[in-house]
């Protein structure tokens, strides 16, 4: 018999496709990477932009699935207790609990690397103009 916090469905079920998500961080921060060498590589031999383009946009797909995964791994180690769900008062508690979760020095790496995906994403963004439709 566990002792402690019963967890509804919906939350359980979440927190289960996070876990399966937040699996996948390590190989979709190497396919992150690999995106922007291959990225790199191209803008320094001065390819047109009809190549580059494409890698661009790979790029930031790949920037985009990672903090994807980042944002998951964050909310599996603040654990259950920060899913919002039920009424008001359940979703103002599962903020202050995630708010709390962040602080732990077990949830910092990943809140830093979210914020550093980010950051890579929005820099991106700027200095490579690919077009309104890319966020489809």
């Amino acid at each position: 018999m566990s002792l402690g916090r019963k967890t509804s469905p919906e939350v359980a079920e979440r927190y289960a496709a996070d876990k399966d998500l937040a699996a996948g961080l390590r190989d979709r921060l190497a396919g992150a990477q690999e995106a922007e060498a291959r990225l790199r590589s191209a803008q320094a031999e001065r390819r047109p932009y009809e190549e580059v383009r494409p890698l661009a946009i790979g790029f930031e797909r790949a920037l985009f699935e990672a903090i994807t995964a980042a944002d998951a791994a964050e909310r599996v180690a603040m654990g259950t207790k920060t899913y919002e769900h039920g009424d008001a008062k359940q979703r103002r508690t599962a903020q202050i609990a995630a708010r709390r979760a962040r602080a732990k020095p077990s949830v910092r790496p990943y809140t830093d690397e979210i914020d550093r995906l980010r950051t890579l994403r929005e820099t991106h963004k700027l200095s490579f103009r690919t077009g309104p439709s890319i966020a489809s």
